[in-house]
């Protein structure tokens, strides 16, 4: 499970639920190893989102980072928001390890100690 924790820039929001939508209907259309994917807004900070998002495997976490809709969103997250950054809650792979790293986005990894997912 991956969260992305973010802000949207003042007057904003209407723009960023924009491209926020059509990397939606990319990913849902182009990655069927992503299980889970809403983008949410916090109830007490109209500015602040959360990507949740589940992937099927390590393998599909890896085809949402080359998703090229992903690119065009992080472009235009750089316009109009800041505060980006990645929380995983599961144990991944090496290969996600070195992809994150090439995004330059934040992120910080919760391995699993027990406990069990039915998604």
């Amino acid at each position: 499970m991956l969260l992305a924790k973010l802000k949207v820039k003042e007057d904003k929001v209407a723009e960023y639920l924009e491209i926020a939508d059509k990397t939606d209907k990319a990913v849902e259309a182009d990655e069927p190893g992503m299980l889970h994917h809403t983008f949410d807004q916090d109830p007490n900070d109209p500015l602040r989102f959360v990507w949740s998002e589940v992937y099927k495997n390590d393998d599909a976490l890896l085809a949402h980072l080359a998703n090229p809709a992903l690119g065009v969103y992080l472009e235009a997250h750089a316009e109009l928001g800041t505060d980006f950054s990645v929380e995983f809650y599961g144990t991944v792979g090496d290969k996600v390890i070195e992809a994150m790293n090439a995004t330059g986005v934040p992120y910080k990894i919760f391995k699993t100690k027990l406990g069990y997912s039915r998604v």
